[in-house]
């Protein structure tokens, strides 16, 4: 089997309203492979976002938003490429080509497919169905070997893995490499604060089940104080979670927010009414998270130099994609590739 250089990929929507299950997630997890100084990709998934109707004027506003948090994280993008996903052609280019090996019922399969489109399939976008085959062209056309993702992304990098392994088969090459899924950290899925049973969401339409990243630091600290929880302290023992999903959520935040496991944090503060760890909480949360509102904020202030940023690093991110995709196309048949 072909060697492939090390490169890592991931992206995110540009959907508005960043929080802290974006952070714990996936921002600050990306930065901590960029400190692993492996090539690292980072992307605005602005065609995937459009599969579901966005407002122009909030779409572009949410790209910059974006870029700005990625950069106040700790991305930096002379370090890292960082750009947004319509800027460079590749992407659509190899999407087609993936259209053509993946088959349908590998599609139906998805898991995310059946959740967003419901009962009302018909009336769902081409594009929603084809989110997979598109995603696996993301992280394909730069030969990325690792994508970091939550485990509701799992699902997608098997088949990313199932696309690259027909094509190689179909044409008979060792082309595209065989990307491996890397779910790891105390809290790479984040809760919602009303419903330990829900994952944290833009979506919910009570801003009190989410901290955004845009919120300031009383906001954040009144979230926490009126976050769901039981009569119950804090148990000794990681077992003493099991069946306690509103406890079990703030102490993996805790853990994902002070770098600690789950079970440390269990260790300092087993024992505590919830009327003494949630300041605790919220202290660390403000600290952690209020100098990157600041400088999201900043940011956000000079459009500009965004634009300049995400131009440069599409500029970046096609001297990659392009030779892969002209490869392909070479590999496929396609004359004057």
């Amino acid at each position: 089997m072909a060697e492939f250089t090390p490169r890592v990929f991931s992206g995110i929507q540009p959907s508005g309203n960043l929080h802290l299950g974006n952070y714990l997630g996936a921002l600050k997890r990306f930065v901590e492979w960029q400190e692993r100084d492996i090539e690292s990709i980072f992307c605005m998934v602005d065609m995937h976002a459009i599969t579901v109707w966005q407002e122009p004027a909030d779409l572009t506003k949410a790209t910059r938003e974006l870029c700005a948090g990625f950069i106040a994280s700790g991305i930096d993008p002379e370090r890292s490429i960082l750009f947004n996903q319509s800027a460079v052609p590749a992407h659509a280019q190899l999407a087609w080509i993936f259209n053509c090996v993946a088959r349908m019922g590998w599609m139906q399969r998805m898991t995310q497919w059946k959740d967003k489109a419901g009962k009302n399939q018909q009336n769902a976008s081409l594009g929603l169905f084809a989110y997979p085959a598109l995603m696996a062209a993301d992280i394909l056309v730069y030969h990325a070997t690792h994508v970091p993702v939550g485990e509701d992304q799992k699902q997608h990098l098997e088949l990313t893995r199932d696309i690259a392994i027909k094509f190689n088969n179909d044409y008979e090459v060792d082309f595209f490499p065989e990307t491996e899924p890397v779910i790891e950290g105390a809290a790479t899925r984040v809760m919602s604060l009303r419903d330990g049973s829900r994952k944290m969401s833009k979506s919910d339409p009570s801003d009190m089940t989410r901290i955004n990243l845009t919120d300031d630091a009383d906001t954040i600290a009144n979230k926490i104080r009126k976050a769901r929880t039981d009569p119950e302290p804090l148990p000794h023992d990681l077992d003493g979670l099991e069946d306690r999903p509103e406890a079990r959520n703030l102490v993996n935040i805790y853990a994902g927010l002070a770098d600690h496991s789950p079970a440390q944090v269990i260790r300092e503060h087993g024992g505590q009414q919830f009327s003494t760890f949630k300041p605790s909480l919220a202290d660390l949360a403000v600290a952690k998270l209020s100098p990157i509102t600041e400088e999201m904020s900043r940011l956000m202030r000079d459009p500009a130099e965004i634009d300049r940023i995400l131009a440069r690093g599409a500029e970046r991110a096609n001297g990659i994609a392009a030779p892969i995709v002209k490869r392909t196309y070479e590999v496929v048949g396609m004359v004057g590739a």
